[in-house]
């Protein structure tokens, strides 16, 4: 089984967002797999069924960005996950727009939700998907910008990194690990 993580804050002020772009690879992958979001449990909104032969569960935490891991913690302990199960898919304001990069271990690198979940899961060898949403420009405050809309010149290069990471998704999903996603998608940048 593995649990795809999307993170980003509930409610509709928050959709599209750049903090939300985790919800966003989220929703694409169900849709795309004819999941339905529908259930409710361990503070967060589920979906599950069955992809390239694996059962998958989709998981957006409502416990809002920098309490993620305590959703997620609740759903590994539950289903007695290891680590090489999660994928998560986050923001990444260090990576230009619509930029995926993936990690199989590591650090948090600033984003808010991988530091509480790294900690709640007491390990950093889980897969993280990243989306990059841009720079924060020089005189605004981080919580602002990431709290930010996309630009309308960006939305055609944020559409298309929530495809190239959804599309990861399902590649580390079909490989049991994430080498060949890594290798497609790391060396691509915008425009590839």
């Amino acid at each position: 089984m593995k649990a795809v993580i999307g993170l980003g804050n509930p409610g509709r002020d928050y959709k599209w967002t750049r903090h939300n772009v985790g919800f966003e690879v989220i929703n694409k992958l169900a849709y795309d797999n004819g999941i339905d979001m529908n259930r409710e449990r361990f503070r967060a909104v589920t979906g599950e069924g069955i992809i390239k032969g694996e059962k998958v569960i989709f998981i957006e935490p409502l416990t809002y960005m920098n309490l993620s891991g305590e959703s997620v913690r609740e759903f590994v302990s539950f289903y007695k996950l290891a680590p090489e199960d999660i994928i998560v898919v986050c923001d990444d304001i260090n990576l230009p727009v619509g930029s995926v990069r993936i990690r199989t271990k590591g650090s948090d690198g600033g984003q808010k939700g991988l530091r509480n979940i790294i900690y709640q899961l007491g390990c950093d060898n889980f897969t993280r998907v990243r989306v990059g949403v841009g720079e924060k420009p020089e005189k605004w405050d981080l919580a602002n910008y990431v709290l930010s809309r996309f630009l309308p010149e960006e939305e055609n290069d944020i559409i298309k990194g929530i495809t190239d990471a959804g599309d990861a998704v399902m590649m580390i999903i079909e490989d049991k690990d994430a080498q060949r996603a890594m290798n497609t998608y790391n060396k691509r940048g915008i425009g590839n």
